[in-house]
Order: structure tokens, then sequence, then C-alpha cells
């Protein structure tokens, strides 16, 4: 078989994306790998860190923390997601990720299925951060802190 045909992607290989906070790598997509059903990479969050939030129209987001811990806020409601724990994120639900820890948080995404057009893959609800910052615990995107 011809590594061509299968593709290793390795993450160090993989620009880091910090447009929306932490460390994004998209590993297994359509121009590197030749998928037609959906997409797969990594997230890493130090502490303080935080993926702002956004949605998907289109796909449903799968979603495993291999290591450490964040907070999910799925349509601004908390939820805790730890090590060796996964969740879907239904297709439309807004979602941040926030690392409240002291150590960093490893995570895994699939998304399935693709997009057809690009506006309907990934919608910003939060300005995008070159820097990211963690809201306190209790705060709600868009709200002043209490």
């Amino acid at each position: 078989m011809s590594e061509n045909l299968y593709p290793t992607v390795r993450v160090a290989d993989i620009p880091a994306d910090r447009r929306r906070g932490g460390d994004l790598r998209t590993l297994l997509t359509p121009s590197r790998c030749g998928s037609t059903s959906g997409f797969m990479g990594v997230v890493k969050l130090e502490p303080g860190d935080v993926v702002t939030e956004h949605y998907h129209p289109y796909s449903e987001e799968f979603l495993y923390c291999v290591s450490g811990s964040v907070t999910l806020r799925l349509d601004g409601q908390p939820r805790p997601l730890g090590a060796e724990e996964a969740v879907l994120i239904p297709i439309g639900v807004r979602h941040r990720l926030e690392n409240h820890g002291t150590e960093t948080a490893h995570l895994v995404f699939q998304l399935a299925p693709l997009a057809p057009r690009p506006e309907l893959g990934h919608v910003d609800t939060e300005e995008p951060r070159v820097v990211s910052a963690v809201l306190p615990e209790g705060a709600v995107v868009g709200e002043a802190p209490r």
C-alpha cells in the first residue's frame, strides 16, 4: 500500500491555529488525506486558555478529553469535561472551551458531515482572539461580569 493513499499526519507537522485561542491543529482533512465525510484534529489548552464560542450549522462535533479537564459551555451553560470523557455537540449548539485548571488539557475533536460550503462549516459568535482569557466561573458570554 502506498503512503500517499493512506497518509500519516503528525501533530508536529501541522502549524497551530490560535485565532480562536488555544493550540488547535486540524489533522485529517479532505486536503490532507482525502476524507469525504468529516475531519479530525486536536486541541491543547494551557491553564487560562479558551477556544472562543462558535457553532457548526451543518456538522455534529465529537469531543474527547484525553487528559486534563475543561469547562465546556453549551449554549452558555457550563459543563465539566474531564480526562477520558467524551461529549457530542449537536448541530447548531454554541460551544466554548475554557481551561480553569492547573494542568494542560489535551482534546481530540471530529466533525461530520463535512459542510458543503465554507459558511456552513463554522460560525463565530464571539470575536476570535490572539490572546485568550478565561471568563470567571458562572459568567456567560455576552453578559457583564458579576
